[in-house]
């Protein structure tokens, strides 16, 4: 498998490791969005959301606990954005789990809305209801 996260877990890719059980490892991000922006990953491949069962990815969110509680001890960040993409926005076909550090003092994680290419929920409520 050609998978880059794959070739974390077997150790042919080194990484920032920070957190590592039976089932996830947690590693900081090399292109980090903030201080400590970290990727928890299962260690069996799954591609994404619609792939990974439900017990993996519970698993997952109790590591992220874990994580987030690593990150806010060791770097007093003042707060944390979990965040994780599917579809074209993801860049490593392996599931992952961002935890992004936010700080008060700096603004290196910002999100931003582009209010024009927002419609209003309740149009967007009748495009989901309708279908």
């Amino acid at each position: 498998m050609d998978c880059l996260f794959c070739k974390i877990i077997n150790g042919d890719i080194p990484s920032y490791k920070i957190y590592e059980d039976d089932y996830t490892i947690a590693f900081l991000d090399i292109n980090p969005d903030s201080d400590g922006h970290t990727l928890i990953i299962p260690k069996k491949h799954f591609k994404d959301l619609d792939d990974i069962d439900i017990d993996t990815l519970n698993y997952i969110n109790l590591s992220s606990k874990k994580v987030k509680k690593i990150l806010e001890d060791k770097l007093k960040c003042d707060g944390i954005t979990l965040l994780q993409n599917n579809g074209s926005i993801q860049e490593v076909k392996h599931y992952h789990l961002h935890l992004k550090p936010f700080y008060n003092d700096r603004k290196s994680l910002e999100i931003v809305k582009h209010q024009k290419y927002i419609n209003n929920p309740s149009d967007i409520y009748k495009k989901i209801k309708d279908n």
